[in-house]
């Protein structure tokens, strides 16, 4: 049904992507190599989609699963005209989606495909914030990208963020260590995805994907950490 949506939405819009004209906050390692890149990573959560990317007619990922986060990657400050195509079609079919996007120079962002509230795919661009935290401490944020009404997020059985709707993202410094996490429907205690163990390593950026549909039964989490030394999804 999610793949069926995903075509026909592609058909009627033909576009992939938003410019990534992003405020981006002071910002530790992982940073571009030099003043002209940007360093840019991508999230697929489009239940039911195996595709490949293309940037500048060059494939960049294939087979590219949902619930998947790659690595940040140094990419030149410019336009890349981005076309995506059902695993196995491209390049010399029809790209399902088709955007030029523009890169500045400095940001540290993932790019999320994903289903809005309403389960239409869509794309979203998220700044990430890899500024430095305080000592015992780590950076723990949390994206809305699924096909699912508000909800509240909990650590430990406590709500730490209250009505999170698609595709917003809240933030805060909590205490690093092991997180029990679930997500809730906003306002009861009845859990839409989890409970999931989270690392959260001391010094570290972390970013949890809340993504996938309600009405398909396919919600689930994926985390994005971000650090000093290597940034690595999970």
């Amino acid at each position: 049904m999610i793949y069926n949506s995903f075509r026909i939405a592609a058909a009627t819009v033909s576009s992939f992507g938003i410019a990534l004209a992003l405020t981006t906050p002071a910002m530790a390692a992982p940073a571009a190599e030099t003043d002209d890149q940007a360093m840019v990573s991508v999230f697929h959560g489009v239940p039911g989609l195996t595709a490949d990317v293309y940037a500048n007619g060059k494939e960049l990922l294939g087979n590219f699963k949902p619930g998947t986060v790659t690595d940040p990657q140094a990419l030149d400050a410019g336009t890349y005209n981005v076309q995506i195509f059902e695993a196995g079609a491209g390049p010399e079919g029809t790209p399902a989606i088709e955007k030029d996007i523009k890169v500045p120079a400095g940001a540290n962002a993932t790019v999320a495909a994903h289903l809005s509230a309403e389960g239409q795919p869509q794309l979203t661009a998220f700044v990430n914030d890899v500024s430095d935290v305080e000592d015992g401490k780590a950076r723990l944020t949390v994206r809305h990208v699924a096909a699912a009404p508000a909800v509240d997020v909990r650590a430990g059985g406590q709500p730490i963020f209250k009505g999170l709707e698609n595709p917003d993202q809240e933030s805060a410094t909590v205490d690093a260590g092991s997180v029990d996490a679930d997500v809730v429907l906003a306002g009861t205690d009845t859990v839409a995805v989890g409970p999931a163990d989270l690392n959260l390593q001391e010094g570290t950026s972390n970013v949890v994907y809340a993504w996938g549909s309600a009405q398909d039964e396919s919600l689930a989490l994926k985390t994005q950490t971000l650090s000093d030394t290597e940034p690595a999804p999970q």
